[in-house]
C-alpha cells in the first residue's frame, strides 16, 4: 500500500508554501500569497505518492514533484525538505492515525530573527573567544517539531513521621528544655499538569529539559500545513514508556510538598512514607525547536533554541586566554582590597 506526502502549492504561481512564524499563515515565498492553515485543504494539490517496505515505521522513498528526485525519509521523519530544490513535503501517515499528534505549538521565532537572537547571544559570551562572539560562523539553522508527551499526573502521598517541638524557659536558677513528641500524619492529593516529556531518540533530554519551559496557552490542534516548510519528526517512545520520566520530573515538587506540610516542628523524622502517582491523561505534542550548529576552529558546536520563546541552550566554548586574565584580575583586585584594609587598620600586611 504506498504512502501519500503532502505539498501545499500556491494557487497564483505553482510555488511551495511554508508556515510564516510572524503572520501564522502558509505563506508563499514567489509572490507572497497568504492563506490561514484552515484554508490548507484546498490548496494541498500535490498529493505524492511513496513507496515504503512493510509499515509506517520503515523508511519510506518518496519522489518529489518539483524536481524530480526520489529521496529517502527515516522511520522516525514525519516532515522534511527535499534535499535537491528545498520543497517541503510532509509524510501523511507519520502523522495520522496512531501518530496524529493532538495539540501542537507553532513555530514564534522566524529563522531570521532566530539568528540574530543567536548572534545577540554569542555576544554577551564574555569569557568565549572572539571568534564566537562575532557569530559570523553559523554554519546551519534548522527549524524542527520535536515530539513530546505532555502528562497530566496525579500522586496520592502518605506520610507517617515522628515531629518534636522543643521549647527553653527559664525557672528559677534553672534553664529548662522541654521536648514533645508527636505522631505525625500526613495524606496529599497533588494534581501536575502538562509536565513535558520529550519522546525523541536524536534529541538531547537534558537539552530538551532546560529548553522549559513553554507557554503552553499557544497550544493549537494539530494541522499538518504547521509543519510545512519545517522538519518534523514522531515520537519514538510510548506515553507508557516515558512515563518513569515524568514521574522523575515531579518528584523534587512532591518532596517540597511534603516538607512544607511538616512545618511547624523543631525536627521531623519520617518512619513511612507512600507515593503513588499515575497517569491521568497524555497528550502527543510537537514543539517548536531550532538546532544552530556553529562552526569555530574546526569543530561545530551545537546548540538549541526554544521555537516559541527565542531561550537558548548549549555550552558555548570558553577562551583560555580570557578566564585567565579574569581570574588574574580577581586575584589583583582581592590583593589591593587586603591591602587598603591592612592599611586602614594600622597593620602591616605586605
Amino acid at each position: 500500500m504506498p504512502s501519500m506526502v503532502l505539498h501545499y502549492k500556491c494557487p497564483h504561481c505553482g510555488s511551495d508554501m511554508v508556515y510564516d512564524a510572524d503572520s501564522g499563515k502558509l505563506v508563499c515565498p514567489s509572490c507572497r500569497a497568504q492563506f490561514d492553515v484552515d484554508e490548507a485543504d484546498g490548496l494541498n494539490a500535490a498529493e505524492a505518492d511513496t513507496e515504503k517496505d512493510t509499515g509506517a515505521d520503515e523508511t519510506v522513498t518518496y519522489h518529489c514533484d518539483n524536481c524530480g528526485a526520489d529521496l529517502m525519509a527515516l522511520p522516525e521523519t514525519a516532515a522534511t525538505t527535499c534535499s535537491f530544490c528545498g520543497a517541503g513535503v510532509v509524510i501523511a501517515e507519520r502523522v495520522t492515525g496512531r501518530h496524529s499528534p493532538h495539540y501542537v505549538i507553532p513555530f514564534a521565532i522566524s529563522r531570521e530573527e532566530a539568528i540574530k537572537a543567536f548572534r545577540k547571544w554569542c555576544r554577551n559570551g564574555l569569557l568565549t573567544p572572539r571568534g564566537f562572539m562575532t557569530a559570523d560562523r553559523i554554519r546551519s539553522i534548522t527549524g524542527i517539531y520535536v515530539p513530546f508527551w505532555l502528562y497530566d499526573l496525579n500522586s496520592r502521598v502518605r506520610v507517617r513521621a515522628t515531629g518534636t517541638k522543643v521549647r527553653t524557659y527559664t525557672r528559677g536558677d534553672y534553664l529548662v528544655t522541654e521536648t514533645s513528641y508527636y505522631d505525625v500524619y500526613r495524606e496529599l492529593d497533588l494534581h501536575y499538569v502538562k509536565v513535558p516529556v520529550d519522546a525523541s531518540v536524536k534529541m538531547d533530554d537534558k537539552f530538551m529539559d532546560r529548553l522549559e519551559p513553554y507557554d503552553y496557552s499557544g497550544l493549537k490542534a494539530f494541522r499538518p500545513p504547521y509543519l510545512a516548510g519545517y522538519l518534523a519528526e514522531k515520537y519514538q517512545y510510548t506515553d507508557d514508556e516515558l512515563l518513569s520520566r515524568a514521574k522523575n520530573k515531579i518528584r523534587a515538587f512532591i518532596e517540597s510538598a511534603i516538607r512544607s506540610s511538616l512545618s511547624g516542628y523543631t525536627t521531623v523524622t519520617r518512619t513511612e512514607e507512600r507515593i503513588d502517582t499515575r497517569n491521568v491523561q497524555s497528550h502527543y505534542v510537537l514543539l517548536p525547536v531550532w538546532l544552530v550548529v556553529y562552526d569555530l576552529d574546526n569543530f561545530k558546536h551545537n546548540f538549541v533554541m526554544n521555537g516559541q520563546t527565542g531561550k537558548i541552550v548549549g555550552k558555548p566554548p570558553l577562551s583560555r586566554a580570557k578566564i585567565a586574565a579574569w581570574f588574574g584580575g580577581v586575584a589583583a583586585g582581592t590583593l589591593l582590597v587586603m591591602k587598603t584594609v591592612s592599611w586602614a587598620m594600622g597593620g602591616g600586611f605586605l
